[in-house]
């Protein structure tokens, strides 16, 4: 995790220069967008939220970053038991609703009912569609339509967003 920051400059510095030339070429400027919560009490100062989380964690949870996959050890995490949101505690996820992607981030096939929103990303240009904690808005990651049966999806999610909480 400690490669994390420069994986991010690189990224910023990359994604500053295609902002630039698209500028240049007479399109908007790309522009991260910061996403809320619904809940006021989770309305966190950035200087709070520092406080609160990890380093990996905030800069995930709070700036959208990933980590890198295969990363998490929640990525082979098998017992039965809950996801929650690590900046909130919000629970997000069912084990009942985990598989293994392959990709190296855990990752569900449905969330738990009122737990996240959506919104659509373009930070790689082509739209995506991102997902955050429905209560304190803290990335989880994205959303991708060739997961298993029943629902076809797959919620990518950073191992550093989540706790997990075993089963009694």
């Amino acid at each position: 995790m400690n490669n994390i920051p420069s994986i991010l400059t690189r990224r910023s510095i990359l994604m500053a220069g295609f902002s630039s030339f698209l500028g240049f070429l007479g399109f908007p400027r790309i522009v991260s967008a910061e996403t809320k919560g619904t809940e006021i009490e989770w309305a966190l100062s950035e200087e709070e939220w520092r406080k609160r989380l990890s380093p990996e964690s905030y800069v995930v949870l709070r700036e959208e970053g990933t980590e890198r996959p295969f990363s998490s050890p929640l990525n082979n995490e098998k017992r039965a038991g809950i996801y929650h949101c690590a900046a909130c505690d919000l629970p997000l996820f069912s084990s009942a609703q985990k598989f293994d992607s392959g990709t190296g981030w855990p990752s569900f096939w449905q969330p738990l009912d009122n737990a996240i929103d959506t919104k659509v990303d373009f930070k790689l240009i082509v739209p995506r569609t991102e997902y955050h904690c429905r209560r304190c808005g803290g990335h989880q990651g994205h959303v991708f339509n060739d997961g298993p049966r029943p629902t076809g999806k797959r919620y990518c999610n950073n191992g550093v967003a989540l706790s997990f909480r075993p089963a009694s």
